[in-house]
């Protein structure tokens, strides 16, 4: 975004302006945070507008006129929240963190007022009463029963006083949202460990080096430095012979959120919770786990817990035995015994570089970022004939963000798509997909205005200026997961925006995600694009044989650590009381005792910098989402295994038609089965995870 400067009148407000950009992108350069408040007042009132005028229709609720219509309206208004909310996420400021706060309540507000519009929703109810008798298609059919639901949780049911209240439980929730984001990224911001002296730098390799390095330059620091970036953590707590610094940075990186002061998020949580608990009630549920599951391919918290039991016990087994094999490696090398959570990656990798021959400095030079991003292309074009196209000239809101055309087969625009793969200060941790405009078929401004734009947001380390950005092998996965969220918006082909891409139920988000995870890791793929940086030679055969023979190694910690998570996030929403003395931090403490989480292995996210939980409601009682997902993606893979071709073309039709291009236009079970031809079986989860044969 270009620096702030005054915004002058509406009329020059380049928000509320038609944007004669390529491809209807926003006009980032033109941009100023200013510019955002005055244009969402005006995008409220029109919305607003829109609304009493389809409550207040004098013809009959009709599907046209009533459903159709509320899908078409607020388009202005959507258009500038995924905007905002696209930037405050990935290039934010303290100006448009400003703004954040003081948007929040007021967007929540006027959801809040549109759900809860009595005319509008006395005409959805009327046409869902009569749904059998409409005549509808089936996309139409669940595009009213998917806007119904929607209502009904959001309080149109409720009575006057105890919608009033509702309002006032959502409005604080958004406050509370977003104050709980901008404290973890003030957290990871503030942070930085600098290493100068050869002794600081022991054992660090030569990417983990380049990086620091980078960051330095990055902060204006003459030296290597790490700071709260995944992708700086966890090659340091892998590759760092010094223990003491080692624990500096996983103490700071487990604390995040946890610290006395401005950015403390342990009563924001705890209020969250507690309003969470309070909406479920309204809506005359037990638990705020028993409302958000309701929606979901679950249903309910027991099926929940059922699942991540299944894989709990073998996970811990097998972390036992994978503690043993790390415990007897320290002791040969004369250090502490005692594994702490500081030592695991540690000496996981020096076990792995034993037994397998294989360690993450070895792999990093085959799998350098432009070539893993050509290598996710690819595999999009052999599966869907999908041709992605740079654009060089385009500007987006940051330097570093690459702009594509996307061609079908046919050569038709598909869409575009924005890669943004690198961290910085300004822009959270994690790695996610975002959407500047969804796919859709019912008007808007011109043709273009169906065509979806999309992001994949990564937080890369970022290499010196002229060199390669080298990905580990996770690294990869992760921009071939992010991309299959990419490709599922990008591919939606539906009528109606409420059902398009990934307006999915929350436990089936992931599965486009998690199945595109798999082409990766054959070994095709691996010969024609993971090749070395600076000799582009291939990478060896025997390399990828010990890369898969070691894919089992560590299983045990990671499921674990993520079931775990899991875990204190059902026990959190499945609370019945929680007070204003109410102790996260202890209350997670007790959790992972009871459930017996085994030393020196942590858990993915605590409480207090859990944003999959508390910036924002998607996946609350919902962590969970990855595995379910992962069920899904295992057994659907294996359908190309049957084929026996990774690109088969009848099975990539399939996967094309039922799960990327229908968005919610199929209930998602039906979804599945029409790709799989029945429904799924966990076994190729666990045989995924190498866990079967421990429960065996």
């Amino acid at each position: 975004m270009a620096t702030p400067t005054a915004h002058g009148n509406a009329s020059d407000n380049p928000l509320l302006q038609r944007w004669n950009t390529p491809y209807g992108l926003p006009p980032f350069g033109a941009l100023r945070p200013e510019h955002f408040e005055p244009a969402f007042d005006a995008a409220l009132a029109e919305n607003r507008s829109e609304i009493d005028a389809i409550g207040a229709d004098p013809a009959a609720p009709t599907f046209a006129n009533t459903i159709a219509a509320f899908d078409r309206a607020g388009r202005l208004l959507t258009r500038l929240k995924q905007l905002f909310f696209n930037l405050t996420s990935s290039e934010t400021s303290p100006a448009l963190q400003a703004v954040e706060t003081q948007m929040a309540p007021r967007l929540a507000a006027h959801d809040s007022a549109v759900s809860m519009h009595a005319a509008l929703f006395a005409r959805i109810d009327a046409l869902h009463a009569r749904r059998a008798e409409l005549g509808l298609g089936a996309e139409e059919l669940r595009v009213l029963e998917r806007y119904h639901a929607d209502f009904t949780r959001a309080g149109a049911r409720l009575g006057a006083n105890e919608q009033k209240r509702y309002a006032e439980i959502m409005g604080r929730l958004a406050e509370l949202t977003t104050r709980f984001g901008q404290n973890v990224l003030a957290d990871e911001s503030a942070y930085r460990l600098v290493l100068r002296t050869e002794s600081e730098l022991a054992g660090l390799p030569d990417f983990v080096r380049a990086a620091g390095r980078q960051a330095g330059v990055e902060r204006g620091i003459d030296g290597c430095v790490i700071t709260l970036s995944r992708s700086h953590v966890v090659p340091f707590l892998t590759f760092s012979d010094r223990r003491d610094l080692r624990e500096q940075v996983y103490r700071a990186w487990t604390t995040r959120g946890e610290h006395a002061g401005p950015t403390d998020n342990r009563a924001v949580a705890c209020e969250i919770l507690a309003l969470r608990r309070e909406q479920a009630r309204l809506h005359g549920c037990g638990s705020y786990a028993d409302y958000a599951l309701a929606e979901s391919m679950a249903r309910r918290p027991g099926n929940v817990t059922d699942l991540l039991e299944q894989v709990w016990a073998p996970a811990c087994a097998r972390a036992a035995t994978e503690r043993e094999a790390l415990e007897a490696l320290a002791l040969s090398r004369d250090a502490p015994s005692r594994i702490e959570a500081w030592d695991w990656r540690y000496y996981a990798e020096k076990v792995r570089k034993v037994r397998y021959d294989f360690d993450e400095a070895q792999v990093k030079p085959y799998f350098p970022l432009d070539r893993m991003t050509a290598a996710a292309f690819d595999c999009a074009a052999r599966l869907f004939g999908l041709k992605f196209v740079e654009q060089p000239q385009v500007k987006a809101y940051h330097p570093d963000v690459k702009v594509y055309e996307v061609r079908g087969a046919d050569g038709a625009l598909v869409g575009v798509f924005l890669h943004d793969n690198f961290a910085r200060p300004a822009k959270r941790s994690g790695a996610w997909m975002g959407s500047y405009r969804d796919q859709s078929r019912i008007g808007g401004a011109g043709s273009e205005a169906v065509v979806p734009i999309v992001v994949n947001n990564n937080n890369f380390a970022k290499a010196a200026l002229g060199e390669p950005t080298l990905l580990s092998f996770d690294d990869a996965r992760t921009l071939f997961h992010e991309f299959g969220h990419g490709l599922h918006g990008l591919l939606s082909s539906v009528t109606y925006e409420r059902v398009s891409g990934t307006n999915v139920l929350q436990d089936f988000v992931e599965l486009p995600s998690q199945i595109f995870e798999h082409w990766l890791s054959e070994p095709e793929v691996l010969k024609r694009h993971a090749r070395h940086y600076a000799t582009h030679e291939p990478i060896p055969d025997a390399l990828v044989e010990r890369l898969h023979a070691a894919r089992f190694f560590n299983q045990g910690y990671d499921t674990v650590r993520y079931a775990a998570s899991a875990l204190v996030d059902m026990a959190a929403h499945a609370l019945d009381t929680v007070g204003a003395d109410f102790d996260i931090v202890a209350f997670e403490r007790q959790e992972l005792a009871r459930i017996g989480l085994p030393d020196g292995i942590g858990i993915n996210h605590r409480l207090p910098h859990f944003q999959h939980l508390f910036a924002g409601s998607d996946y609350a009682a919902g962590y969970y989402v990855y595995l379910w997902a992962e069920v899904l993606d295992a057994d659907g893979y294996e359908a190309f295994a049957e084929a026996g071709d990774p690109f088969d073309p009848e099975v990539a039709a399939r996967l094309r038609r039922f799960i990327y291009s229908a968005g919610d236009s199929l209930e998602p079970s039906a979804a599945y089965r029409a790709f799989r031809g029945r429904t799924p079986r966990i076994e190729p989860m666990l045989r995924q995870r190498g866990l079967l044969e421990v429960e065996t």
